[in-house]
C-alpha cells in the first residue's frame, strides 16, 4: 500500500512517461495502483481514463471520468472526454450538453496546449451540427403542422432562440426601468401612422441638412466629457468627432440657432408624440458617423420612450442593430426602436452617414403614467446639484 507522496510521485512519472511512449498497458497498471491507494487526484484519473481509452476498456474509462467530474465538475478534459464516449455511444443530445459546458468555461484569455484547443474545436463541431440537425429536425415537424415563413413573426423568432440562431436581450435601461413593458427591438411601423409626414418631408429634411454640412463645425462629438463627472471611455466615444451631432431640440429645450436653419425639419415633426420632460426631452438632431467609424454596442437611459431614426445620407454598407435585429438605413424610410436593449451602428463606407433621430413616449404608456414618469425624473433632476447629461 502506497502511504506517501514521496512513494507516490515516481509512479505518477513513471505512468506518464509510459503514456508518452505508447505502452498503455503498463500506464494502466501504475495508475491502477496510485487509484487503489486512495491518493489519486484528477490528474491521476485523467491518466486512467486515457490508458482505458487507448486500450479500449470503455467501462473503465467511463468510470474514471466519473470520478473526475465528482471531484471538480468544471474539469475540461474530463467534460469533453464524458462527451467523447457518449457521442460514440450515439447519445448526441447528452454529448452535446458536455461538450457545451466545456465551450463555456473556456475564456478567450485562456491559454490553452494545442492538443486542447483541436479538442475544443472538435467539440465545438459538434455542438454545431447537432444544433443544425435539431433545427432540421424542428422545421420539418412544424412544417408538417402548418408553419412557414408567414406565419407569426414572434413564434418564428421564439424558434430563432429555441435553436440558439439568436439570444435573449432584455431591456438595460441605465437611469430608470418602467415595469411590465413589451420587450421589442424594432416595432412594426404601422403602429405610427404620423410616419407618414415625416417620410413625406425627406428631402426637404435632406436639403436643410446640406445646408448646415457646409459649416465644418456645426457638428461636434455626440458624447462629450464633463468636469462634474466622471470620464470612464471604455469604447472611445467620448469628445470623438468621429459619432457628431447638430441639435435642434436638446434635453427638452429649443436650441434657437440651429432651429432656425431647419423650419421645414421641425415643421415636419409638428404631429410627433415627443416624449416630454423638462431639461431632459425631447433632443431632435441629425446624428453623423463618419467613414469606417463604428458606435460601440450600449444602451438609453429609460425605457419609457422609443427613439426614431430616418436615415437621410446613406452611402451604403451602413448598418444597425438592435438585439438580434441588424438592419440597413434606406434613405427615408423610418423605424422606431427600443434603445434600452443592446444597439450598435457601423458605417462601412468611405462617406458621411447622417441620420435624423429624435424621441417619443412609448404607446404602451396611459397619459396618466406618462405624466408621472416626467414629474418622476424632473424631482430627481431637483435634488442634490447639477444633473449628469444623457448622453446615450
Amino acid at each position: 500500500m502506497l502511504s506517501s507522496s514521496s512513494e507516490i510521485r515516481p509512479l505518477t512519472l513513471a505512468a506518464f512517461d509510459a503514456m508518452q511512449k505508447g505502452d498503455a498497458q503498463r500506464a494502466r497498471e501504475l495508475f491502477d495502483s496510485i487509484v487503489a491507494s486512495g491518493r489519486a487526484d484528477a490528474s491521476i484519473l485523467l491518466g486512467l481514463a486515457f490508458a482505458c481509452r487507448q486500450l479500449g476498456d470503455k467501462a473503465s474509462a467511463i468510470a474514471a471520468i466519473d470520478k473526475v467530474l465528482a471531484l471538480d465538475q468544471t474539469n475540461l478534459q474530463a467534460l469533453i472526454l464524458k462527451g467523447d464516449h457518449l457521442l460514440e455511444a450515439g447519445d448526441n443530445r447528452a454529448a452535446v450538453a458536455f461538450y457545451a459546458s466545456a465551450i463555456r468555461r473556456v475564456s478567450p484569455r485562456d491559454k490553452l496546449p494545442p492538443a486542447f484547443q483541436n479538442d475544443l474545436r472538435r467539440a465545438q463541431q459538434a455542438c454545431e451540427t447537432y444544433a443544425k440537425q435539431y433545427e432540421a429536425h424542428l422545421r420539418t415537424e412544424l412544417a408538417a403542422r402548418g408553419f412557414d415563413e408567414h406565419s407569426t413573426g414572434r413564434f418564428a423568432q421564439s424558434l430563432d432562440l429555441m435553436t440558439g440562431k439568436k439570444r435573449i436581450y432584455y431591456q438595460q435601461p441605465q437611469h430608470y426601468y418602467f415595469p411590465e413593458l413589451p420587450q421589442i427591438q424594432f416595432y412594426e411601423r404601422a403602429m405610427f401612422p404620423w410616419l407618414d409626414t415625416v417620410e413625406a418631408a425627406t428631402e426637404d429634411i435632406r436639403a436643410e441638412l446640406l445646408g448646415v454640412l457646409q459649416q465644418p463645425n456645426a457638428f461636434t462629438p455626440y458624447v462629450e466629457s464633463h468636469q462634474n463627472r466622471p470620464n470612464i471611455d471604455a469604447t472611445g466615444t467620448i469628445d470623438n468627432p468621429d459619432w457628431s451631432a447638430f441639435f435642434l431640440w436638446k434635453n427638452g429645450e429649443i436650441v434657437p440657432e440651429n432651429a432656425a436653419r431647419c423650419p421645414r425639419t421641425l415643421e415636419a415633426l409638428k404631429d410627433v408624440p415627443f416624449c416630454r420632460i423638462a431639461g431632459r426631452s425631447p433632443s431632435i438632431l441629425f446624428s453623423l458617423l463618419r467613414p469606417g467609424a463604428k458606435i460601440p454596442p450600449h444602451t438609453g437611459m429609460i425605457n419609457t420612450r422609443l427613439i426614431c431614426h430616418l436615415p437621410l445620407i446613406v452611402p451604403g454598407q451602413c448598418r444597425f442593430r438592435v438585439g438580434n435585429d441588424t438592419r440597413d438605413w434606406v434613405e427615408g424610410k423610418a423605424w422606431l426602436f427600443d434603445d434600452t436593449i443592446e444597439h450598435e451602428a457601423w458605417n462601412g463606407s468611405d462617406k458621411l452617414r447622417v441620420v435624423l433621430i429624435f424621441d417619443v413616449w412609448r404607446p404602451e404608456l396611459t397619459e396618466e403614467e406618462r405624466r408621472l414618469v416626467a414629474a418622476m425624473i424632473e424631482a430627481v433632476d431637483a435634488f442634490g446639484g447639477p444633473r449628469q447629461q444623457w448622453q446615450a
